[in-house]
């Protein structure tokens, strides 16, 4: 089959209009294995089919970059980059995007090897026309570009590349397009910034990251909302956090949360706020980013009291991020009663609020109270079930109630809030009190769909695998936990049956 093909890709570049002969490749190619065409590499001649991307015949152009795509498999990167470097530049200014992709998608693997990659380095008109794909109207073109300018920077060679050449006032170039683009240039030397000190370096002396963080701080609301989530992004590294601090931007981002009680534009910019303040305190420490910015925690505790949906879940959420761990929850407990009293609202919302936001509260509550077994200690046992007493009259029947309802997210969500608090003795011996809580736990019955599965699995496997669950569930029922939990998530009870003497 392998040799079909080859005669059929010999036969289409000596015709002019070869569409019978490239519906019989693009059939044959279906059937060749990827070896034997890898094999044949060495004489695959694909500028005649590259060339018969030029003509304006829709059908032709399809079936083109089909069988491109397939038999540029075949072809080694490196190779590629030095034989077909002129064809992969046509392929980017192309108006079809689907050629672009196809182009990209072979950028991509250029750039994921080391011996290749300087092939493109050394090709400044092919570097050019991918930052040009940035500015297209095609999405997934622009991702792939992105994509491939990323890679290539992750080296000294590419940073340079980028920054120390024109291609730098390409980028500037392409940025001028429209918003979309602009952000989409962000979003690029947000993902190189945040590879190492270095890269960041490249970066704000290009002028681009401070333009971002103008943005940020600047005047229109819409803008800054988009910003913020890419200086978050930059947050979520050490050196992007350090560079944040040491030019002010996180005291501007704190001045502008107190100011925004007078703008009656904030809720478009606030929320972003709130949760890159909620990421900063959890990768560093809770304790330091609260204190020192204690108009953090008064905004989100102001925002469970709103009457807008949005505004609760943000809040809902940054209080799962700042309690997931022991140190968070030290620094909710400071507020005293205060928590308290939105604990009682996060369990209000569980229960009467939209099926998105009782995830989104149940998902917190599960962060809120988990604690690993070697963290554990009487104070904070004593403060989680201090704190699950808050959520409602009878927080163990609300959730039970939630994961009866006919939605797998929720019951999964709520199955989650179980398994969090499941190596607590204080909720194992709730659940063993509770009446028909072991038996709901034990009946596989409950479950129809794989997540659900799943979920109870994890439920079943923190009770049995707790050191106090044996003397808590008696022994009997611990072992009844590990048979469920050796049988397997999906396991199902064999149905018995009798024969009748005399049946057919």
């Amino acid at each position: 089959m392998a040799a079909q093909a080859l005669a059929l890709l010999r036969e289409v570049s000596r015709l002019e209009a070869p569409l019978e002969e490239l519906r019989a490749l693009h059939s044959v190619l279906q059937t060749v294995p990827l070896n034997e065409l890898r094999e044949l590499a060495a004489e695959l001649r694909l500028g005649p089919l590259f060339s018969l991307l030029n003509e304006n015949h829709r059908e032709q152009i399809t079936l083109c970059v089909s069988i491109l795509e397939r038999l540029l498999q075949a072809v080694e990167p490196v190779h590629m980059a030095r034989n077909l470097g002129a064809d992969l530049q046509r392929g980017l200014t192309h108006p079809d995007d689907s050629v672009k992709i196809l182009t990209l998608s072979q950028v991509g693997r250029i750039v994921e090897n080391s011996d290749a990659v300087t092939e493109i380095l050394n090709n400044a008109e092919l570097l050019k026309q991918i930052v040009y794909c940035i500015g297209g109207d095609n999405l997934s073109v622009a991702k792939a570009a992105i994509k491939s300018l990323s890679r290539i920077s992750l080296t000294q060679a590419g940073l340079e590349a980028l920054f120390e050449s024109n291609l730098l006032d390409d980028l500037k170039r392409v940025m001028k397009t429209n918003d979309i683009v602009r952000y989409r240039v962000y979003e690029l030397i947000v993902e190189i910034s945040s590879v190492s000190p270095e890269s960041l370096t490249y970066c704000t002396t290009s002028g681009l990251v401070t333009q971002l963080l103008r943005e940020l701080t600047g005047e229109d609301v819409l803008v800054r909302a988009t910003c913020i989530e890419m200086v978050t992004s930059l947050a979520y590294t050490h050196h992007g956090r350090q560079y944040l601090a040491q030019e002010g931007v996180i005291d501007q981002i704190s001045n502008i949360i107190v100011g925004a009680d007078s703008d009656p534009f904030s809720s478009f910019y606030l929320p972003g706020f709130v949760k890159f303040f909620g990421n900063l305190a959890i990768m560093d420490s809770p304790q330091q980013i609260c204190e020192r910015y204690p108009v953090f925690v008064e905004k989100v505790f102001e925002m469970t009291e709103s009457q807008d949906p949005t505004m609760i879940g943000v809040a809902v959420d940054t209080i799962g991020i700042l309690g997931s761990n022991v140190e968070g929850k030290q620094v909710l407990q400071k507020t005293g009663t205060r928590f308290e009293r939105l604990l009682m609202k996060i369990g209000y919302q569980a229960k009467n609020a939209s099926t998105e936001l009782k995830i989104r509260c149940l998902d917190s509550i599960s962060s809120i109270f988990y604690i690993l077994p070697e963290q554990q200690t009487d104070d904070l046992l004593r403060m989680t079930e201090s704190w699950f007493s808050s959520l409602s009259r009878d927080p163990l029947e609300l959730f039970r109630g939630i994961s009866n309802q006919p939605f797998p997210e929720l019951h999964c969500a709520a199955l989650k809030v179980f398994t969090a608090i499941a190596n607590q003795p204080w909720a194992q011996k709730l659940m063993f009190n509770s009446p028909g809580f072991v038996e709901y736990v034990m009946d596989r019955s409950v479950e129809h769909d794989k997540a659900s599965k799943d979920a109870k699995y994890e439920l079943v496997k923190a009770l049995a695998n707790s050191k106090t669950i044996a003397e808590i569930f008696g022994n009997p029922n611990y072992l009844r936990l590990r048979t469920y939990l050796s049988e397997g998530p999906y396991y199902v009870k064999p149905i018995s049956t009798t024969a009748v003497e005399g049946a057919e």
